[in-house]
């Protein structure tokens, strides 16, 4: 019996975008119940819109197998675990004048959107605990993966005293405890792997102590072969740019450069996105192109949902959590 919320989609959500919507959520439970496992991708700020009210839920659940993300998002789920109460929301951030954002990073806020990051309380919390895990890490002689260190950080019980949100909201945490497959193309370009370069630039730690992208593109090719047998893989992308270009792409690699013909191809495919169709842009791409590239196939149940992910993941969610 499904719950309020999934009654008021399936009797309200009958056309255009939210039957997308509605069509999307069936065909991932469908996608499930049938033994295909599950991708999904995290772009843009999901964990800084606290996406993991319901993801987390979702991974406890077992509906997520893999999650690929942005280094970003990776931490950004931890801030607001460690953080939450320090965070300063602007409903007007449309109206701001460039004073009034200088004013908020003399005040220690990095904005996203109406919602502005806490640069002590958040990033500094967390920058001792990682940088010991490193350090430890290079002194050992041995190297981990961005997700790794943050499943030990958060597994050691260090964050504990400085959480501020209901531990079960954060997607990390979940997926820390599952030991969840995590794929973090470009960390880097986060703000913890630009902690990180930093630390490497002033000759603290070698660059060779975090593993590269290059060796999470084998460490998903090995998982991928591994998973891919009877119903496949699917693949849910929120947003677009590198969380879902990086991960999609192991297919062909598998087919075309490591001469594996029989690698089926991503069994389910599903956007969120206010990227509407466009020249050149991955983000806009309809999905059939990414027949041309060897990603999915004629008949791969292929949605799209032209909105914002804030609001229709969360639903997405509900539909396939039964609430």
């Amino acid at each position: 019996m499904k719950g309020p919320v999934s009654q008021f989609i399936e009797h309200h959500y009958r056309h255009f975008n939210a039957a997308a919507l509605m069509d999307a959520a069936k065909g991932y439970v469908t996608h499930l119940v049938e033994g295909g496992k599950m991708m999904i991708t995290l772009a843009g700020a999901m964990s800084t819109a606290e996406l993991g009210v319901s993801l987390a839920e979702m991974i406890r659940q077992g509906k997520v197998d893999i999650i690929s993300c942005t280094g970003a998002n990776l931490e950004e789920d931890l801030m607001n675990l460690v953080a939450h109460n320090s965070y300063k929301r602007v409903p007007n951030y449309r109206d701001l004048s460039p004073a009034e954002e200088r004013a908020l990073l003399d005040d220690g806020f990095n904005r996203v959107t109406d919602t502005c990051i806490p640069e002590e309380e958040a990033f500094r919390r967390l920058q001792k605990h990682i940088y010991k895990l490193w350090k430890d890490a290079q002194d050992a002689g041995k190297r981990f993966f961005p997700h790794e260190y943050m499943y030990q950080m958060l597994l050691s019980g260090v964050l504990e005293q400085y959480y501020e949100i209901d531990p079960k909201d954060s997607w990390m945490l979940a997926a820390a405890e599952k030991n969840l497959p995590i794929v973090v193309p470009g960390w880097e370009d986060s703000t913890m792997g630009n902690i990180f370069a930093s630390y490497c630039i002033k000759g603290e730690l070698q660059a060779s102590t975090v593993k590269s992208g290059i060796e999470y593109m084998g460490y998903l090719a090995d998982w991928y072969v591994k998973n891919s047998e009877g119903k496949g893989v699917g693949f849910f992308q929120i947003g677009g740019g590198i969380a879902g270009d990086f991960p999609i792409c192991v297919v062909p690699m598998l087919y075309q450069d490591m001469e594996m013909e029989q690698i089926p191809f991503w069994s389910y495919f599903c956007q969120i996105s206010d990227s509407t169709t466009s020249y050149g842009s991955y983000s806009g791409a309809v999905p059939n192109e990414k027949i041309t590239w060897g990603k999915l196939d004629i008949d791969t149940p292929k949605f799209v949902v032209e909105s914002d992910a804030t609001i229709v993941a969360p639903l997405i969610f509900a539909w396939i959590l039964g609430m």
